[in-house]
């Protein structure tokens, strides 16, 4: 991809007073504007004094739900859940769909609070887009149910998928923040038992590092207008349990390796997880994948997700969805377990 008339600073993409993959984008809008300033005033203050039980977690939730959801219906799209076996989720669809490919979305959640509902929209509008189909994961929440249950229903579903007659050069993995961190578990997982990888991964505010210290470190620079990393620290906690923070699948690592798929991630920069985004990208062009980064200014956690109210969020769901039709497939084969390969190191953001 090129990029014209673009800013790069470092290894980022910042867009603003820029380009996207579709063209000009303009400073933040004043609705953005608006939405970090009540985000500010009521969500954070909000987060800060919930407890971390399980009546906490419940009151949580429903904060979170009707937020999301508010007056965001899908249109143009069509919903079906699933309950097969182990797997459980919806099949989004919109009316127009194009090619043999398939978007496996795997929502945000801090592992703790929200589900395919809460993202239905979000999905609507990126299968609309894309004009794919979608399948979004049911996975099991924290408290109820603590590590590896997530990260196992999102490698079923990815097998299902397969069962169901996709090649995994058909799969797209999409998702945000706490789904940022299970696809990259699902990549680095494919990567250690030789699996078939996806055809390209795109995530929105992805979560890297489950101990919140990038998140803390990025708050230094600017309150995160949601949720502070302590609070956020707390969440994600009921999903780790007592397990240690240096777990493989937990403290996530990828070695050198020609198969990986391309990336591509988008962060707001007023979020604190826009460090974990930038490590993200930096592990994986280090590990030989493709990443194109873009940290989005003024813009929230997961802002993708208020698409009905900011236009920078439907912008950013549109490069989504011409990220994912422009890529084209990089390999078909099952990679060995024991392979090995010259390290790769890629700068830069694209070719």
């Amino acid at each position: 991809m090129t990029l014209t008339n673009g800013t790069i600073d470092g290894d980022t993409q910042q867009v603003q007073q820029n380009t996207s993959l579709l063209g000009p984008v303009l400073q933040p809008s004043r609705r953005s504007q608006a939405l970090v300033k009540a985000a500010s005033t009521v969500l954070r203050p909000l987060a800060e004094v919930i407890p971390d039980n399980r009546a906490g977690v419940a009151f949580t939730r429903a904060v979170v739900a009707a937020s999301m959801m508010a007056g965001d219906s899908p249109q143009g799209v069509s919903v079906a859940r699933v309950h097969n076996g182990g797997v459980v989720g919806e099949w989004v669809r919109p009316r127009q769909i194009r090619g043999q490919q398939v978007i496996l979305y795997l929502h945000g959640s801090g592992y703790a609070i929200c589900s395919t509902r809460t993202h239905r929209a979000l999905v609507s509008r990126l299968a609309r887009y894309s004009r794919l189909p979608a399948f979004s994961v049911e996975y099991r929440l924290a408290p109820e149910h603590v590590y590896p249950a997530a990260a196992d229903d999102v490698a079923a579903a990815y097998e299902w998928l397969m069962r169901q007659g996709y090649d995994a050069s058909d799969i797209v993995i999409a998702g945000d923040s706490a789904g940022g961190h299970l696809a990259l578990d699902l990549v680095a997982e494919n990567e250690r038992a030789g699996r078939p990888q996806p055809r390209a991964v795109v995530l929105f505010s992805p979560l890297l590092d489950l101990t919140l210290d990038l998140a803390a470190r990025q708050e230094r620079t600017r309150p995160d207008p949601i949720i502070s990393a302590a609070a956020a620290k707390r969440l994600v906690s009921l999903y780790t349990a007592e397990q240690p923070a240096d777990l493989p699948r937990l403290r996530l690592e990828l070695d050198e390796s020609k198969h990986l798929p391309p990336f591509m991630i988008q962060a707001g920069g007023f979020e604190m997880l826009r460090g974990d985004a930038e490590e993200m990208a930096r592990m994986l062009r280090v590990a030989g994948a493709d990443c194109h980064l873009q940290i989005w200014p003024g813009q929230l956690h997961v802002f993708q997700a208020f698409a009905r109210l900011v236009p920078e969020a439907r912008l950013a769901l549109r490069d989504a969805a011409t990220f994912i039709t422009r890529t084209p497939v990089t390999q078909r084969r099952t990679v060995p377990a024991n392979s090995t390969h010259r390290p790769v190191v890629r700068v830069g953001i694209d070719d």
